[in-house]
């Protein structure tokens, strides 16, 4: 890999952050096929494949915040306020998508690593969409709990909703993150 494609791939990983208010254009099919090929290519100990993407079209935005409100209410949520402001989520961009965890019972596979694996395709797909121009929000919040939600989209209570992700393009540029000091976060191990 040259030098240039290599600072490439460092510059899309760094300059990745949450755009919490995203606008048209969302991706295209291809765009989108594309992201979720390198989201399929995220480490996966004995190929369980335990990640699964629901698309949700801004067609589809307002009958998903009736299942949100629905969903929140369903984990004991009771104030109006509440309920009414999680309908309107789906607004926040053109496209959303849900990525879930189908956890498998395997000798050798821990739930946790099954866990990291959709976590690591979420990642593959967040950074196949920035390099292709878009912007995303990765969420969860108290609803991926919802045992309603989790019927509403074919899981078992044992499944996991790992997140709603919102796609589509920044309404205005963020400042960049502040470099990070490894220091602080690595160490040698010694004997």
């Amino acid at each position: 890999m040259s030098e240039l494609a290599v600072e490439t791939v460092h510059q899309n990983i760094h300059q990745r952050q949450s755009i919490g208010h995203l606008a048209e254009p969302a991706p295209d099919a291809a765009q989108l096929e594309r992201a979720f090929q390198a989201a399929l290519t995220a480490p996966d100990h004995h190929r369980l494949k335990p990640t699964r993407f629901v698309v949700v079209h801004e067609a589809q935005r307002e009958a998903f915040g009736e299942l949100l409100s629905q969903a929140l209410a369903d984990t004991g949520q009771t104030e109006a306020a509440q309920l009414e402001r999680v309908k309107h989520h789906p607004f926040r961009a053109p496209l959303l998508v849900l990525a879930l965890t189908q956890l498998q019972e395997h000798p050798k596979v821990p739930h946790f690593e099954q866990i990291l694996s959709t976590g690591a395709a979420v990642q593959n797909f967040l950074l196949s969409l920035q390099a292709q121009g878009f912007s995303t929000m990765w969420r969860s919040g108290a609803v991926v709990e919802s045992a309603l939600f989790k019927k509403a989209l074919g899981l078992t209570e044992a499944d996991l909703i790992s997140g709603i992700i919102y796609i589509g393009t920044a309404v205005k540029a963020i400042p960049p993150r502040a470099a990070m000091q490894t220091s602080e976060f690595v160490s040698d191990w010694k004997k």
